[in-house]
């Protein structure tokens, strides 16, 4: 006899049980992972509607007390079902539970108060507006100067991006309103925002026109597929994006568009509401499950049709998906980091498959695994080769041979270069961006004399020295102040070795007193609204020199930057990842496109001791063919993907050798597929060994054949399913 598996009443967030069903004569034919049914619940037996997530033979009930199926809901796919189906392949592809996978595609439901959809309304001239600000407005004001600067652009802002996109205080913005400068209104209905957008749309150039009549003809013949847009940094990807989602909603359909959560600031957030207006919705981190939760009603019930927001934007309940697009989709941002580990692009591609919808990726430096597919044809590709704007070209590169400053004697942060770039720049007013892939003061401590790093006692990682005397581990969080004396010799000889953001800042006050200086990494942006609140004032001008991680150079628009400098470039070159050289190509290049975006000339300067890399040099000609050549060739020859498809599996215990033997037991039955076609790599130590005193290895296993890599994982996942080390394994995929 065959039993059901059922999930009961996916719409009231019952996630937390799988009921087993006995399956009637005859009824077996019609059942299929994510066919909804009718079952008899609880003590009285009432019906309710379920999901089937799974088969077996074995039931661990009497039989004879299992209830039967009532019968099956017949009928187009609910949204409800299309959820149940993907988390169904979710939990095949990546090895995670039906509850973990559930949990993830389906919002939780949480009470939330009613909400009022409000907007601020401009009720002066932007004349006004800027005489008011020149003649009232004190220098120190500055979330007031935001504010008013944001009104004399748009006549209304969502009172949501006026909190937490601008920044705005309660006593700002009662300021404003009390001036009599603008007031708060209910923003409009949906119904009533459908005649049309709220601007015509901007006029394209040839190859933006090319790329949107080409998606739009393969959309009406039912063909969408799925697109890579590569564009330059300034092409205007964003307004080849807006003219497709204008089909799409003419049609009748919803769009989802994914954008790294960085990305989102107040400058998105209001092209696509002047576009769209309040059919628009956003999803960020800072909302809670509550909101969240509402915001994913109002899609399922047709109160908006556009959800803008991170990868977990994606499980967006609209009834008739017609488009998703996924903006920078290189991003290691849509790499789920907790179970399941699913990659956005990946599940992306499935959920439009279920739903009809078109998908678009877009990036100025895409991975390398999406555009092998578009080079062999499994995707469309358009280019966009020149940029959007008049007048506006891209940033002279240039490459800065540290090896050669030290020969010279300069042993500072900054080139001699670059010290003359910025000093320019500072004369004419105009602003600097300096980037380092670290944060902290100095990447680690150690002694003079017998050489030992300080390590955290609880993970195998040296810590990081601060500027308030402190050692961090940025892992687990243990901090311990600076020894005097080194804790291996007791040396008194103890110093910080390299170069953090704190450290930068440092140096550059030092060298640039007149400066105003502002610095972005995750220490500084630990706060509410951090990241926002640096941007804005750096947009506002409010400082010349921003100084910060990789997170500064990604998607912003800031038209007074002239010079970007990339500090120490080698940093991400040389990470435990054999992704390190498509990531410093890709970070490189895109820090080189936040530099003269405005029509003003740009300027970017790559300090390295590696000038002859490939990646540097493809970076410094801003040349992605050149650069996409020889890292194929360096994947294919080390069988890496896209060559290959790659699946690693950390097992984790807090007693080192119990994580060696659990390894070394999956590598062994890992070893049954070597003859046909599986290379298995390991057990191995993996980068970091220890985190928060728990231990790890890691096995490696690749093939070019994805079912025999499936066929792997289902060993493993019916190997450990019942032994000690179900809790301790982790299967992560390496493809999408």
């Amino acid at each position: 006899m065959k039993y059901a598996d059922v999930i009961v009443d996916i719409a009231q967030g019952s996630l937390d049980r799988i009921f087993q069903y006995r399956i009637p004569d005859g009824m077996g034919e019609e059942l299929t992972e994510g066919t909804p049914v009718y079952v008899p619940f609880g003590r009285g037996n009432r019906l309710v509607k379920g999901y089937i997530t799974g088969f077996s033979d074995q039931t661990s009930y009497q039989p004879e007390g299992l209830k039967e199926i009532h019968s099956v809901i017949r009928g187009e796919m609910s949204i409800e079902q299309r959820l149940l189906s993907l988390a169904v392949w979710m939990k095949q592809r990546y090895g995670c539970t039906m509850i973990q996978a559930m949990k993830t595609v389906t919002p939780v439901k949480k009470k939330v108060k009613p909400r009022v959809e409000r907007v601020l309304m401009r009720t002066v001239s932007t004349g006004e507006i800027l005489d008011y600000l020149h003649t009232h407005v004190k220098k120190n004001q500055t979330a007031r100067i935001r504010l008013l600067q944001a009104l004399a652009s748009d006549e209304q802002i969502p009172y949501e991006a006026v909190l937490h996109k601008l920044n705005i205080s309660k006593s700002a913005l009662d300021s404003v309103i009390q001036a009599g400068l603008a007031r708060l209104e209910e923003k409009r209905n949906m119904k009533e925002a459908e005649g049309g957008p709220v601007v015509p749309h901007v006029v394209l150039n040839e190859e933006q026109e090319k790329a949107v009549s080409q998606f739009v003809r393969d959309f009406d013949r039912g063909q969408p597929g799925v697109t890579l847009l590569h564009g330059i940094t300034g092409s205007g990807k964003t307004e080849v994006y807006m003219e497709m989602i204008a089909h799409i909603l003419s049609r009748g359909r919803q769009v989802i568009m994914l954008i790294p959560e960085i990305s989102l600031t107040y400058q998105t957030v209001m092209r696509f509401y002047r576009r769209f207006g309040s059919r628009v919705a956003f999803i960020h981190s800072r909302l809670s499950q509550g909101e969240r939760y509402d915001q994913f009603e109002r899609a399922r019930n047709g109160q908006v049709s556009i959800m803008i927001g991170p990868r977990s934007a994606l499980f967006t309940p609209f009834p008739r998906l017609g488009l998703i697009v996924i903006d920078e989709e290189h991003e290691g941002a849509y790499k789920n980091e907790t179970v399941p580990r699913y990659h956005a692009v990946d599940v992306a591609k499935r959920l439009a498959e279920m739903t009809g919808a078109g998908l678009v990726l877009g990036s100025a430096t895409p991975s390398v695994d999406t555009y092998a597919r578009a080079v062999r044809g499994d995707y469309k590709l358009d280019r966009l080769t020149r940029r959007a704007q008049e007048g506006s070209r891209l940033a002279a590169v240039s490459v800065v041979d540290l090896r050669e400053e030290l020969k010279a004697g300069n042993r500072s942060i900054f080139s001699r270069r670059l010290f003359a770039g910025i000093t320019q720049r500072l004369e004419q007013k105009e602003q600097v961006m300096l980037f380092l892939n670290r944060r902290g003061y100095s990447s680690f401590v150690s002694c003079r004399s017998c050489g030992e790093a300080i390590k955290c006692p609880h993970c195998d990682v040296s810590l990081k020295a601060h500027r308030n005397g402190m050692l961090v581990c940025h892992y687990c969080g243990y901090t311990a102040p600076i020894p005097r004396l080194c804790p291996s010799c007791g040396s008194p000889y103890i110093a910080g070795f390299g170069t953090g953001t704190q450290k930068v800042e440092e140096a550059a006050v030092k060298m640039f007193p007149k400066a105003r200086i502002l610095r972005m990494d995750q220490d500084t942006t630990g706060g509410k609204d951090g990241h926002e609140k640096i941007l804005s004032a750096f947009m506002a001008h409010e400082a010349d020199i921003l100084i910060g991680t990789q997170m500064i150079v990604k998607g912003h628009d800031f038209p007074d930057v002239t010079l970007v400098a990339a500090l120490a470039a080698d940093l991400s070159l040389y990470a435990d990842d054999f992704r390190g050289a498509e990531r410093t190509f890709q970070l490189l290049t895109q820090a080189a496109g936040r530099s003269g975006r405005r029509g003003r000339p740009g300027e970017m300067l790559i300090q390295t001791y590696v000038p002859e890399h490939y990646s540097i040099r493809a970076a410094a000609e801003q040349d992605y063919e050149m650069f996409f050549r020889e890292e194929m060739s360096y994947r294919r020859l080390m069988d890496y993907p896209p060559c290959t498809e790659m699946v690693s599996v950390t097992v984790s215990s807090r007693r080192e050798e119990l994580a060696k033997e659990g390894a070394a037991l999956i590598a062994g039955k890992l070893g049954d597929f070597c003859q046909t076609g599986l290379t298995v790599i390991g057990p191995a130590d993996p980068g970091i060994t220890k985190i928060n005193d728990i231990f790890y290895q890691i096995v490696y296993f690749k093939s070019g054949d994805s079912r025999l890599i499936l066929q792997a994982v289902n060993e493993i996942e019916s190997y450990y399913e019942w032994t000690d080390l179900k809790k301790n394994v982790m299967i992560q995929f390496d493809f999408k």
